[in-house]
């Protein structure tokens, strides 16, 4: 439809998101057939590959500003991931690991072997300790929140299987994932986490009521008492639990949704850009929170764009590119300049 229009420039904004891989071939083809006639395209996308693949020339934009423009075949993937992140390797480096990760490997199992869905994530394996925290790192568009989505059940995987403890997991809903211990903080907590206009009470309450099932009503009284006592332990700033929880503030949102999966008591929780938008005070007692949640034995994968939060706390790195695992680091290879080159490799 935008080439019958007879247009001399056309924008194309992550076309290839939703394809597979001959069908990316045929997309390029098309576009370099264009670009001999004479038409200029953009091409907007998160996957550095295509980039390469296609472009003479790129634009970086980060934050709402202009970063800069390159000639595509003068720049090395790793400078343009430091142009996307803002910020030279030489002044990102940091350790908090030791040679070897301080985790022991006890606790609860969780397996997940080739997990993916065609068009969405290339099938990825990782296994995870009660204990344990393992980041998941990469660019917007990596392949994050769709394989955190498919460990939930929100979205539904084609092909691998999760295993808890070595027996499979179904996994065909969330509805499923909350009865079998697993919990997800969802990027976009306004849009996926809370119900902005259920109070901070009923929406601490959800995931618990889920697990029990609805045929099983908590008591009013027992609602009150728990959500009065995840308010004091993660400072919940509210008036009361009746207030609307679409009237906190963001990090108060994200704790609220942080306090309703740790009353189900979960087994395994996954965050995803669990400091995302929040003020540097809820900032810290999250990070806080996520370390204490360890301590305790809970297995954590926290999906985050945040290089510095992930080499602070996780245990183990498991990179994302291009909908894809490309590489896992551990103990000592944890560190922003191990991650940001696994990611440009």
């Amino acid at each position: 439809r935008a080439v019958a229009l007879d247009a001399r420039v056309l924008i194309l904004d992550e076309p290839t998101a939703s394809l597979d891989a001959e069908e990316i071939r045929t997309l390029f083809r098309i576009m370099g057939e264009l670009r001999a006639n004479g038409l200029g395209i953009v091409f907007v996308t998160h996957f550095l590959d295509q980039v390469y693949a296609i472009t003479d020339r790129i634009t970086v934009l980060r934050n709402g500003r202009l970063v800069g423009t390159f000639v595509t075949k003068e720049l090395a993937q790793i400078d343009l991931i430091n142009h996307m992140l803002g910020r030279e390797l030489a002044e990102v480096s940091s350790h908090r690991h030791q040679d070897e990760s301080n985790f022991t490997g006890k606790g609860r199992q969780i397996q997940i072997k080739n997990l993916g869905k065609k068009r969405v994530l290339e099938p990825v394996t990782l296994d995870l300790s009660g204990g344990e925290i393992v980041g998941l790192a990469g660019l917007l568009g990596s392949g994050r929140t769709e394989l955190s989505e498919l460990i939930f059940g929100a979205k539904k995987a084609d092909s691998g299987l999760v295993f808890l403890d070595g027996e499979p997991v179904m996994l065909r809903s969330p509805r499923h994932a909350i009865r079998s211990g697993f919990g997800l903080c969802p990027e976009d907590r306004k849009q996926d986490g809370i119900v902005a206009e259920l109070s901070v009470r009923e929406n601490i309450m959800l995931a618990l009521q889920g697990r029990r099932g609805w045929l099983r009503p908590i008591a009013r009284a027992e609602q009150q008492k728990t959500a009065d006592e995840m308010i004091r332990a993660l400072g919940i700033a509210t008036p009361d639990s009746e207030k609307p929880v679409g009237q906190l503030s963001g990090g108060n949102q994200q704790k609220v949704i942080l306090a309703r999966w740790l009353v189900s008591k979960p087994i395994f929780l996954i965050l995803d850009e669990p400091t995302r938008g929040i003020d540097v005070g809820a900032h810290a007692d999250i990070i806080k929170l996520i370390k204490e949640l360890c301590d305790e034995g809970l297995a954590l994968l926290v999906a985050s764009s945040e290089l510095e939060e992930i080499v602070a706390f996780a245990d183990r790195v498991a990179v994302m590119r291009d909908r894809q695992k490309v590489s896992e680091l551990t103990g000592a290879e944890i560190t922003q300049d191990r991650i940001i080159e696994a990611i440009a490799r």
